[in-house]
């Protein structure tokens, strides 16, 4: 199971939750909360709904309770992981 880049997030902020993100903006400063970088709850559910969709498993409860990128990568490439 790939793993979630930088890229791919940048990319699904954008499309789930309208926030225009760089993904070097993500690597610099990878603990910004999501809502400084204008990402708000929902927003955020709609990151987890496409990523759900797209990889076809269940992202983990805590996924939109992750207050950063960082936080929320390692969450979700430990997940994909573990059912790899």
């Amino acid at each position: 199971m790939p793993q979630i880049t930088v890229e791919e997030l940048a990319a699904l902020m954008k499309k789930a939750a309208g926030v225009t993100v760089s993904p070097e903006q993500l690597v610099e400063k990878p603990d910004t909360g999501f809502d400084v970088l204008g990402v708000d709850s929902l927003g955020l559910l709609g990151i987890v709904g496409e990523l759900e969709n797209t990889h076809g498993t269940p992202m983990p409860v805590d996924a939109e309770r992750c207050k950063t990128p960082q936080q929320f990568l390692n969450l979700v490439n430990t997940t994909l992981m573990a059912g790899a």
